[in-house]
């Protein structure tokens, strides 16, 4: 017997309709534990309709400003959701995207300009749309 052959013995009756619940982890749950950063009210002002959370290593990035550099939170947050905000405009079918933001900050005892990100609209907590922007690797 292949595993493409159909056992008739099984009867898809036997099994419920939904699996059983292990472990939830919500939204908020996320949000109330610094996991995600809600910028929502910032997100507005640059055009998202929808709620907007950064993930703790974005909002790490945000706030690592190197001496001397002359950026603040306030720019670089706004930067990072512009620029989110010009790449979901440009494709406004997708749900997931990837783009990269100029920002001063130290890798490595190196000074780097960019940081790559990338985001996500998915269901919120009542299957609403919202949107994280998170660090390449993170999800």
């Amino acid at each position: 017997m292949s595993m493409y052959d159909w056992d008739e013995t099984v009867d898809l009756h036997d099994y419920d309709d939904e699996p059983d619940l292990i472990c939830s982890y919500t939204r908020a749950q996320a949000l109330a534990d610094g996991t995600l950063v809600d910028v929502t009210e910032d997100a507005k002002e640059a055009g998202f309709r929808i709620p907007v959370a950064v993930t703790a290593g974005v909002w790490a990035e945000i706030n690592a400003i190197p001496e001397n550099s002359g950026e603040d939170v306030r720019g670089r947050l706004w930067d990072v959701l512009s620029v989110a905000r010009m790449f979901a405009k440009a494709q406004p079918d997708e749900s997931e995207f990837c783009f990269s933001v100029i920002m001063n900050r130290v890798v490595d005892g190196h000074r780097v300009k960019r940081l790559p990100l990338w985001t996500i609209v998915g269901p919120g907590d009542n299957c609403e749309p919202v949107l994280t922007i998170m660090l390449i690797g993170e999800d």
